[in-house]
């Protein structure tokens, strides 16, 4: 079911970098031919009904990636033919994802542009004997189509005369019938081994203001049809889309051969590539709005949703994104892609570039019963290992410290190497401390531990050569703020959620998909963070500060463990 079973795209992938995919096989082998003057031009046509995901990123990194290499131009074309499930703020919201993921495009377009030219031609088609108007439903269409072995029945309305189509297409826009009464169809052949042949809806009737166009149409055509047209229209070479519209090819390939001047030496041509396939992942659209309409997550921005902007409030980069992309590459057959993977590059991105900090999530009081009471320490701490131009920030140590409650065990088996009584361990960046004991309540919960330090252990000194076992994190009492922190876990517990059934979508859902922390403990070096800020807290993880942070109140979300599953997945291959 996985695909890293076949290959592993780590070890794969400077080969990848190295070779070329086949999209640009195919754009190399065009430029050397000449072929449409040796233009390259790419287009990324999103429907403004929702929020980009992690697939569309991979959309995205091809037909910005692909003109961008070879000198071309890319546009960004909205898919804005169904006004009913569209929206400005869909609009602003994809915009905003390109720029993030660091790509620019050579201008805004939207198949409203061509609103004009496609009824034009849809007019043209009438009166060549390529479309009709079908005054039958929908379900008696589809019960007309018949199957893949089986040729479908021609409608009633197939040969009726074209100046008779003509008048009720026009009347069809200008408003006279209703939704659904009729569609205007092409007409190719009810007995062809392609569905999409089989005489496919080209306009629909659709009573709905346009978020540009207002009230001007009443009709809007169908994605077949305005798809392939607009391209050409707009001088595309390369049209580049996902594995689904193999079989709508010889669609777009058929409408274009009708628009296109049979002179003319250019034509766009559409190429497929394999989609994004994540585990413990929901790519379908549908059911992200489903998710958020339903109060399911917190919005599309919710830090658990695979959207672009989902990932961006948690904290993973671009660049992180982008070389995930390129680690799996383009090829033509679908397969699944283990999260971890993804998980990994974020790691990977963010080790050379969060600063280190100390945070404790469930803290517990430390005291050092032989620190003086009124001193306080400056510790210089390392902001980042991976890079030595990212310096220090000193941090205070005092008599009381908190540190995390599961770094002490009253009673601990023989490979605990924290604090236990009796036990010796380096306080980082400080001084190593013996735990003597600690303070209980009535019930038996430890309320303060105790311990005294080694003042000749201080970092830095010659004794703070001195080997132990553990080392772990702390914070000054006095020289902490608090914190709000959540730790977000994938949102299903299926590994393939797409294929679950039976299941309502709340009920695939992670119970523990997302912890909220609301007594945690940072550094006072962070008091001036801001949003989108990354730090790694020690032993912990990598962190970002959430929009809904303010300067009284800090919020941190976790964008991944320091724990690596992909590690260990590529040693077992």
């Amino acid at each position: 079911m996985n695909e890293i079973n076949n290959n592993n795209p780590l070890e794969t992938a400077k080969e990848e970098k190295r070779s070329l995919n086949f999209v640009e096989q195919i754009v190399e082998k065009d430029l050397a031919e000449g072929v449409n003057d040796g233009r390259v031009q790419t287009r990324f046509p999103p429907e403004p009904n929702g929020y980009l995901h992690i697939g569309h990123a991979k959309a995205i990194c091809i037909d910005f990636g692909i003109a961008q290499k070879y000198n071309g131009v890319c546009n960004l074309r909205f898919d804005d033919t169904n006004p009913t499930k569209e929206d400005v703020e869909y609009v602003d919201a994809i915009v905003e994802d390109i720029h993030w993921l660091g790509f620019q495009y050579g201008a805004i377009y939207y198949a409203s542009d061509y609103f004009e030219d496609l009824y034009a031609f849809a007019e043209r088609l009438i009166m060549e004997g390529h479309a009709y108007v079908d005054e039958q439903s929908a379900e008696e269409i589809a019960q007309q189509k018949g199957t893949p072995t089986q040729a479908g029945v021609d409608s009633p309305y197939r040969n009726r005369p074209k100046e008779e189509s003509l008048d009720l297409f026009r009347r069809m826009n200008a408003g006279e019938f209703e939704e659904g009464a009729m569609t205007l169809r092409a007409k190719i052949d009810m007995a062809s081994s392609n569905m999409h042949f089989r005489d496919p809806i080209i306009y629909r009737i659709i009573k709905h203001p346009h978020h540009r166009t207002g009230t001007q149409w009443k009709v809007y055509p169908m994605y077949d049809f305005a798809h392939g047209q607009s391209d050409f229209f707009e001088g595309v070479t390369h049209s580049i889309c996902t594995l689904e519209f193999v079989p709508h090819r010889p669609l777009y390939d058929y409408f274009i051969d009708l628009l296109k001047d049979k002179d003319s030496h250019y034509r766009p041509r559409q190429y497929e590539f394999n989609r994004l396939n994540l585990t413990y992942t929901m790519m379908s659209k549908r059911k992200l709005l489903q998710l958020v309409k339903e109060g399911l997550v917190n919005g599309w921005d919710d830090p658990r949703m695979p959207t672009i902007c989902g990932y961006r409030r948690r904290g993973y980069t671009p660049k992180a994104i982008r070389n995930f992309i390129d680690s799996i590459g383009y090829t033509k057959y679908d397969g699944m892609i283990d999260v971890a993977l993804l998980e990994h590059a974020v790691r990977e991105d963010l080790n050379k570039e969060a600063i280190r900090v100390s945070a404790v999530l469930d803290p517990i009081r430390l005291v050092i019963t032989n620190y003086p009471e009124d001193q306080v320490e400056y510790f210089d701490a390392v902001n980042n290992p991976e890079n030595e131009a990212d310096g220090t920030h000193s941090i205070a140590f005092s008599r009381e410290l908190w540190i995390e409650r599961e770094d002490f065990m009253e009673e601990a088996p023989k490979k605990y190497f924290r604090l236990t009584p009796g036990n010796e361990v380096r306080l980082k960046n400080a001084y190593i401390i013996r735990c003597t004991g600690c303070k209980k309540d009535e019930a038996g919960n430890v309320l303060e531990v105790y311990a005294e330090y080694d003042p000749d252990t201080r970092s830095g000194l010659p004794g703070s050569n001195r080997k132990v076992k553990g080392t772990i994190h702390w914070l000054s009492t006095q020289h902490s703020i608090d914190a709000e922190v959540r730790l977000y876990d994938r949102l299903f517990v299926d590994e393939d959620p797409s294929s679950v059934e039976g299941k309502t979508l709340q009920e695939m859902l992670n119970p523990n998909s997302l912890q909220v922390i609301s007594n945690a403990k940072v550094e006072e070096y962070l008091q001036g963070a801001s949003e989108g800020d990354k730090f790694q807290f020690q032993r912990t993880g990598y962190f970002v500060v959430d929009k809904d942070s303010t300067k009284e109140h800090l919020v941190f979300n976790r964008t991944v463990s320091l724990k690596d599953t992909w590690s260990k997945i590529v040693a077992k291959h």
